[in-house]
């Protein structure tokens, strides 16, 4: 016999990650992020908005993984027509369609090309609140050099992959990155597509 579904979800499914309210209802600065990729993980998965699931998108070469947890901030747009893109550092790797709360420690500002078409591409970089072992971390600068340059190294090689190059044009502290989101908030409500589920 199939289960009974109560009247309150019967035909609604799951809330669509895309759509969710972007920061932490309690009115903190915590920001919410749904995770895509695991760090770790050599399999590239994204949310495919018209079937409502987690797909895999690219598989990346051998020796080549995600080198922390990558995800988005829902009810967002960012320069590339996707939601804002956010790496989060935590103590273990989250899983697809984890929703995280996280502040936010810096901004990485980049520009992809390919095509003869430049798009800005930028990846806010946060700390999941709960975490233990960036706990002290308040600042992107906090984690030193050697950390801009691996994101550097591992974008321009990940867009490698598609035939497109990646710069990054300025790492910037936790003020830039709370101002990103918000502009990102505003470009995702001028599209009716991505208002926030209620």
């Amino acid at each position: 016999m199939a289960p009974k579904r109560s009247r309150k979800t019967s035909g609604r499914g799951l809330a669509d990650p895309v759509r969710l309210r972007p920061m932490d209802e309690q009115g903190g600065e915590l920001v919410v992020v749904i995770i895509e990729t695991p760090k770790g993980s050599r399999n590239k998965y994204a949310y495919d908005t018209e079937q409502r699931i987690f797909a895999l998108s690219k598989v990346l070469p051998a020796g080549m993984a995600f080198p922390y947890d990558f995800g988005f901030v829902p009810s967002t747009l960012g320069g590339d027509g996707d939601p804002l893109d956010v790496l989060v550092l935590m103590d273990e790797p989250a899983f697809p369609g984890c929703k995280l709360q996280c502040r936010i420690i810096g901004i990485v500002e980049g520009e992809q090309v390919g095509k003869r078409k430049k798009v800005r591409n930028d990846r806010v970089i946060a700390i999941e609140a709960a975490n233990h072992s960036y706990a002290r971390v308040s600042h992107i600068d906090d984690l030193g050099r050697e950390f801009e340059h691996e994101l550097e190294k591992f974008f321009v090689n990940y867009h490698s992959l598609s035939g497109k190059s990646y710069r990054i044009l300025a790492v910037k502290g936790p003020h830039a990155g709370y101002k990103a989101v918000e502009a990102a908030r505003r470009a995702a409500r001028r599209d009716s597509r991505l208002a926030p589920d209620r």
